[in-house]
């Protein structure tokens, strides 16, 4: 008899924070609670976006740095 492997999901299920604060301010702004231009009702979405592509190119440069090809 063979043993089956059981495999366990890696990862989170769910809405995450950006996803959930973009969320709220959507359905804000729908409604009329929030008269903010869509810019910032959208901002979690982008300044998230902003803050990975900051972070990929700091650790790119830094890795060629070190690596002395700069």
């Amino acid at each position: 008899m063979e043993k089956k492997e059981m495999y366990k999901r890696s990862g989170s299920s769910g809405m995450g924070f950006v996803s959930t604060l973009t969320l709220i301010f959507i359905v804000l702004k729908l409604t009329g609670a929030l008269s903010w231009p869509w810019l910032w009702v959208l901002s979690p979405v982008w300044l998230s976006l902003s803050l990975m592509a900051f972070a990929f190119c700091f650790i790119l440069v830094g890795g060629r740095i070190v690596k002395g090809k700069w």
